[in-house]
């Protein structure tokens, strides 16, 4: 949104007609003056909900509903049950919120079409913008001493997530302090949505991921961020574009971040047979993860202290080691052994997934989310992610021999149904679903099945056909591609949406022109972000709860441009022009 546009959004949202109690009329009698009961609730909604930029924005919006006595006297008794209750009936305070939150209405961008697609760029074009984006990487990792990822919040939400799916958050997240947050986070989204603060907070934009526009950005540091950028630095020197000393440089940040994920982000835990394994955790202890000491301690006063192992980050993690040469010891752990026990099969474990967002779509063969530390605990209850399966996957595929998985009935039992989970949801055409995806979007689901499509063609054929005795991954290739190519880059797109229209296109082996759109919207977009970054800070994953918490930055942005272009550029070569 252009600065005019967004003053004029203010304007309208300061001085609008109030109509209806606000949510501190709701709020203020049950949540502050001292009142006993659980102190978290109390606190997350005065710093939270309370501090006066948004309380600025929110005042003069009302619901005229809750103008209804009645109506408002249910709202502010199952905010005081939440309170005061020990142990509160989730589902039951949960109602009235889940009510009034599916009286809103939000969609998912849809792009306009493309006037043109543009000719293929010159060679010297793209290696100019991957030099470019190699250099910021760099430079980023000299002057802060690792590579930042930031989070922000859009307080408008997830259009996925109803009053349907705050229920089952509700219930199905373990952490009090998180359950607090979600409750009044998805309270406030109707506020925001229902009046004109809604054009300030989510202004509209180009392409599909969101950019990361919002003033209040939490810098950190975690093994998943670091995996990928371990990948786009390997590109990076693999192209033979940067220097000597620029690749010796590249070298020994790979190193350093290797050592990140594998030595400071290590955890043991135990799997469902008691046995140890160690695992890559989601956030380090402190002082890895860089945050502000403001925003420590904000994360500490929201209740958000705890965080465990996932999946998702030690796959990227061991991918990634394992590309970079490591011979780290911990990668010699199958770790589909234990993965399996995170595996979703009908019957005994199906209550393995708490918070089932996406229940549109089978869960049966795929991988959870999150793993219980050794204390046992799981804050976030457990999802499911379908690229994130990808990244299991694809982790399994480059270590296939130092695992022995051929060998091994039941890693390679393990690797089949999470085939066969991925084709169910392709089959059905899910997987362009937004709904059907909890960290992710489907062209970022696209883009990570090129990525494990090329692992697994790496694979002996031998090897390929014992794994995928059906051809699944063929049958997935033409979904994919005909997703990306009909869908993703007949539309407008901004840098980030190509980067990974380029990474499922160069890695499936699309034809040659269908690269002209993407590339030329990264071309076209080179230089539009600040402070010495080529490209803004665009939506990489989310969490939908407690609202929508975006994750990205200008150095993911270079990251994604660098790797798409990379594999762009060698799938085109004996094509594109050199001058």
């Amino acid at each position: 949104m252009r600065i005019p546009d967004m003053a004029g959004a203010a304007f309208r949202a300061l001085t609008a007609r109030k109509d209806g109690p606000s949510i501190y009329d709701v709020c203020d009698p049950v949540l502050l003056n001292g009142h006993t009961g659980d102190e978290h609730l109390g606190k997350f909604y005065r710093t939270a909900l309370r501090n006066p930029a948004l309380m600025a924005l929110l005042r003069r919006a009302g619901i005229p509903e809750l103008g209804d006595e009645t109506r408002l006297a249910t709202l502010r008794s199952a905010l005081a049950q939440a309170r005061d209750e020990e142990n509160p009936d989730w589902a039951e305070i949960g109602r009235p919120f889940a009510e009034l939150l599916d009286t809103i209405e939000l969609n998912h961008p849809k792009p306009k079409p493309l006037t043109t697609s543009g000719q293929l760029p010159s060679q010297s074009e793209i290696d100019r913008i991957i030099r470019s984006c190699g250099k910021h990487l760099l430079k980023s990792f000299a002057r802060n001493g690792f590579l930042p990822t930031y989070a922000a919040f859009n307080l408008i939400g997830d259009p996925d997530f109803r009053g349907r799916e705050l229920i089952k958050a509700l219930t199905g997240l373990n952490a009090r302090g998180y359950k607090n947050s979600t409750l009044l986070f998805n309270l406030a989204r109707v506020f925001i949505a229902r009046s004109a603060a809604s054009n300030v907070i989510n202004p509209r934009w180009k392409g599909i991921a969101e950019p990361m526009w919002e003033p209040v950005q939490i810098r950190h540091r975690s093994a998943y961020y670091d995996a990928f950028f371990i990948e786009a630095l390997l590109s990076f020197v693999e192209t033979g574009l940067p220097s000597d000393e620029e690749s010796a440089t590249a070298r020994r940040a790979i190193a350093e971040m290797v050592e990140f994920c594998l030595g400071a982000s290590r955890e043991d835990v135990q799997s469902q047979d008691g046995a140890r394994f160690s695992v890559v955790t989601a956030l380090a202890p402190p002082p890895h993860p860089r945050f502000s000491r403001f925003f420590a301690q904000i994360k500490e006063e929201l209740g958000f202290g705890i965080y465990v192992p996932d999946c998702d980050t030690t796959a990227c993690s061991f991918s990634a080691a394992t590309q970079a040469g490591s011979d780290d010891p911990i990668l010699n752990q199958p770790l589909l052994d234990f993965y399996a026990g995170y595996q979703v099969r009908p019957g005994s474990n199906e209550p393995l997934i708490t918070v089932p967002l996406n229940d549109n779509i089978a869960y049966d063969g795929a991988i959870a989310t999150w793993i219980d530390n050794l204390a046992g605990e799981r804050p976030y209850g457990n999802d499911l992610d379908p690229t994130l399966n990808l990244d299991v996957l694809e982790v399994s595929f480059r270590n296939c021999e130092r695992w022995k998985i051929l060998q091994t009935p039941s890693r390679l039992e393990t690797i089949q149904r999470i085939v066969g989970f991925q084709r169910s949801i392709v089959e059905s055409g899910a997987f362009t679903d937004p709904r059907s995806h909890i960290y992710y979007l489907p062209e970022l689901y696209s883009a990570y099945f090129g990525r494990c499509y090329a692992a697994f063609r790496a694979l002996p054929e031998v090897t390929q056909r014992i794994i995928d005795p059906n051809d699944t991954f063929s049958m997935i290739r033409r979904a994919v591609l005909a997703y990306v190519e009909e869908e993703l880059i007949t539309k407008e797109m901004n840098a980030f949406d190509a980067a990974l229209a380029l990474l499922a296109l160069g890695h499936l082996g699309a034809d040659r022109q269908s690269f002209a759109p993407a590339l030329r919207t990264i071309v076209e977009s080179f230089g539009e972000g600040n402070f010495r970054a080529p490209f803004k800070a665009y939506e990489w994953n989310k969490m939908k709860t407690p609202t929508r918490i975006l994750v990205g930055g200008p150095e993911v942005t270079s990251a994604f441009v660098l790797m798409g272009l990379a594999v762009a550029r060698a799938a085109l070569q004996p094509h594109i022009q050199h001058s």
